[in-house]
């Protein structure tokens, strides 16, 4: 599409956009999901009908300009609808992730002061009747509309309704004229959304982001990347409320007019992703992790041959994508030999693993939320599969930092968009100044101005270093966590964590060793693959905790906590480490929705734990 077609992302907001796609592009497909085992498309045409008729369906229920609605669902189409429709009528969405019980879901509702929730299902239905029944309830919800009726119909609440009986009832006449109403209404600074941050250490902050904050970031991915509307297919699967999966599923899908697939479940992400086949494909570490381990799993499994064969051409290649990854350059073959060297290992053993991961289309693949395992990002990169690492916060409306072919040091995270302003602090603090950066946190003056300087600066909290070239950052941990061992020594747990991550035997780390003699470690081990390595060997367990408690699989983490150790330095080695007797789970509390490791929750939790590492020494 041609930039003079394009609203400039300066001036934008989604609906304006939204009915951009739906003018230049009527027919062509914005939305893709699964019903009945058939992908099922709608059309921008379609799309934008949509959201004019539930923009409608909210006003006609009272809903006012700078009203929040929360929503409560997994991915779906409504959930896109009803985003743009609150922020056509100038409203604000305050997301709320599926996986969230109901007293976090009563605090984000209360402290939001939401009059109207939108419910996916039953089951998030319940959560904010549970809210309503319990302690302070919610007093300022009014209206609790419910996406899918299953189940639901039969309550006796006065305040449920119905999204598909209240979206039969719309005048098209009159939804139209509201439409262009809104859109003369509305602008790039409004408040359009409201995240709630995961919260590792305390209550959630609501996070105030304009259009302009979450476009801006946005508008630069689509320059960087050179992304378009023939080239733009995502997956939907990370919680929409997540500031990442609203850049690529609702912000960058708006301003290249590509296509959005919605994964069925999470259970069946790599069932749809080889099915769809994106373009692009955004994920968490974790995300890389599991792909290279599943991979590593199955050519365990196969053939010894092909092992014996995947070995030696991973191994050959290995060494110049080191180097390229070492100089910052990008990782595609540069001389005729090394590419029918590629040509000729793709051929025999790497597109099969592409095509199982459903990679094997992706023109860019992005990692970003969290420090990742230098071996992953190796490992991708030999298959001729480069993952970018990005950096952001929910604060500086997302991404503003970058990788990209011409710069992707191994280790860093980018570099910084346009109109981005950085700076180190004296404590190597990076504080970042441009459009992205957030506007406060919602009824929070006194946190808003611990991290908001009045000049614009936002303070980040994570420490920082440039690369040597200049061109890029590398995050060397969150500011709050760096470990200061008893001899003075400063330590950043993440780098020790993924150097444990790298084996495929461990699935979590979490680093001791604040103001103590020694570094020590608590691990998860990774069920799949140390069951696998069990089965092997004829050894009986029936669950997590049996196969974690086997003396052979403490003896194999220790070999696994020894090779790490071998690429630290001795101030920095693992000496003891106790595996956990059962995995870490948001349920419990130990993760937060978005997977992070609440690190003082879990080290409280596990005490007795720390006690037989450390014995009588005080912390």
């Amino acid at each position: 599409m041609r930039q003079s077609n394009r609203i400039a992302a300066a001036a934008a907001t989604l609906p304006h956009l939204l009915s951009q796609r739906a003018q230049e592009m009527p027919n062509r497909v914005a939305i893709r999901e699964k019903v009945l085992g058939i992908w099922k498309g709608t059309s921008w045409a379609e799309y934008e009908r949509k959201v004019r008729d539930f923009a409608l369906v909210l006003k006609s229920l009272g809903f006012q300009r700078g009203d929040r609605l929360a929503i409560a669902s997994d991915d779906t189409p409504e959930w896109l609808i009803a985003d743009i429709a609150i922020q056509s009528l100038g409203g604000v969405t305050v997301g709320v992730y599926p996986t969230n019980p109901w007293l976090e879901l009563q605090y984000i509702l209360q402290h939001s002061r939401c009059r109207f929730v939108i419910c996916g299902d039953q089951e998030q239905t319940d959560k904010v009747l549970d809210a309503s029944r319990n302690g302070d309830g919610l007093p300022e919800v009014e209206k609790i509309i419910v996406v899918d009726p299953r189940g639901v119909r039969q309550y006796d609440d006065p305040r449920l309704l119905f999204w598909e009986d209240l979206v039969a009832q719309v005048d098209r006449d009159q939804a139209d004229r509201l439409w262009s109403k809104n859109l003369a209404t509305i602008g790039p600074g409004d408040i359009g959304v409201i995240v709630y941050t995961s919260g590792t250490t305390g209550k959630p902050k609501g996070a105030q982001l304009s259009h302009r904050n979450l476009l801006h970031s946005a508008a630069a991915l689509v320059r960087v990347y050179g992304l378009n509307a023939d080239n733009y297919s995502v997956l939907c699967y990370l919680p929409l409320c997540h500031v990442a999966e609203r850049i690529c599923s609702i912000n960058l899908h708006c301003l290249t007019g590509g296509t959005v697939n919605f994964a069925e479940s999470i259970d069946t992400v790599d069932t749809n992703i080889r099915e769809i086949g994106p373009t692009v494909f955004l994920g968490m570490p974790r995300v890389w992790e599991k792909h290279r381990l599943r991979a590593l799993i199955g050519l365990n499994e196969g053939k010894r041959f092909q092992k014996w064969l995947f070995e030696r051409v991973f191994a050959r290649i290995r060494q110049r994508v080191e180097r390229q990854l070492r100089d910052g350059h990008t990782t595609w073959p540069e001389t005729l030999g090394e590419r029918l060297e590629m040509l000729l290992a793709d051929a025999l053993i790497f597109r099969a693993m592409k095509r199982h991961m459903g990679l094997d289309h992706s023109l860019v693949r992005i990692c970003g939320g969290a420090p990742v395992s230098p071996e992953t990002l190796l490992f991708f990169a030999v298959l001729g599969l480069p993952v970018f690492q990005v950096y952001g916060l929910t604060e500086s409306g997302g991404i503003t930092f970058v990788q990209h072919r011409g710069a992707m040091r191994a280790g860093a995270a980018g570099a910084p968009i346009d109109g981005v302003e950085y700076r180190l602090a004296e404590d190597d603090e990076i504080e970042i100044r441009s459009p992205t950066v957030f506007h406060g946190y919602l009824f929070d003056p006194d946190a808003t101005a611990k991290v908001l300087s009045s000049d614009g600066w936002l303070s980040t909290g994570d420490i920082a270093e440039r690369t040597e070239d200049g061109k890029e950052i590398r995050i060397v941990d969150r500011k709050k966590e760096i470990i200061i061992t008893s001899g003075g020594k400063n330590i950043a747990p993440s780098e020790l964590e993924n150097a444990l991550k790298e084996s495929v035997y461990i699935r979590e780390a979490i680093i001791l060793g604040d103001q103590r003699h020694f570094v020590a470690a608590l691990i998860q081990i990774n069920m799949d693959s140390v069951g696998k390595w069990a089965q092997d060997r004829g050894l009986a367990y029936t669950n997590y905790r049996s196969l974690s408690q086997l003396p052979e699989v403490h003896e194999l983490v220790s070999g696994e906590v020894e090779r790490a150790n071998s690429s630290l330095a001795r101030v920095e080695s693992i000496r003891k480490f106790v595996i956990l007797s059962k995995e870490l789970d948001h349920d419990d509390g130990e993760l937060t929705a978005t997977q992070k490791v609440k690190r003082a929750f879990v080290e409280k939790k596990y005490a007795t734990e720390i006690a037989r590492i450390y014995g009588k020494e005080p912390a």
